[in-house]
């Protein structure tokens, strides 16, 4: 049987937001989201995306699927999905244009999210706010 593929979306969105939604700041724990809905389906995360007010048209979006990568678009939730797209209908469309899925991991937003707690804020800011390349936060 062939995987699927599957290609995580993030949102990039400003740090100073940490306070008021860290999810949506927390790209890491956004992708991880995606990464344990596709493993709870047998799927491969092929792709692991970052966007900010994206156009549903944007070739990026379409260069994996195009390319035969990618099988089907996944978000944490809509919120994210929402920051990373300029309009989620207009993607939707799309994607139905192509004949590609897009799914949520977490529909029943945001009882799967992780907690944030002041120590957890504080990971996410250091780990976003180093000025060094490659920083991963370990």
């Amino acid at each position: 049987m062939d995987d699927v593929r599957v290609a995580a979306i993030a949102s990039l969105t400003p740090l100073e937001e940490l306070d008021s939604d860290p999810f949506l700041v927390d790209t890491r724990g956004q992708h991880a989201l995606c990464a344990r809905w596709a493993d709870d389906k047998g799927y491969v995360v092929a792709r692991k995306l970052l966007f900010y007010g994206m156009r549903p048209d944007h070739a990026a979006l379409w260069a994996d699927v195009e390319a035969g990568a990618v099988d089907l678009f996944v978000a944490a939730n809509e919120r994210v999905l929402a920051r990373a797209v300029t309009s989620v209908s207009g993607f939707r469309d799309e994607c139905a244009r192509r004949g590609v899925r897009v799914e949520t991991a977490c529909p029943d937003e945001p009882a799967c999210e992780p907690e944030y707690d002041a120590a957890a804020k504080a990971g996410v800011h250091r780990r976003l706010s180093m000025p060094t390349a490659g920083y991963d936060g370990s």
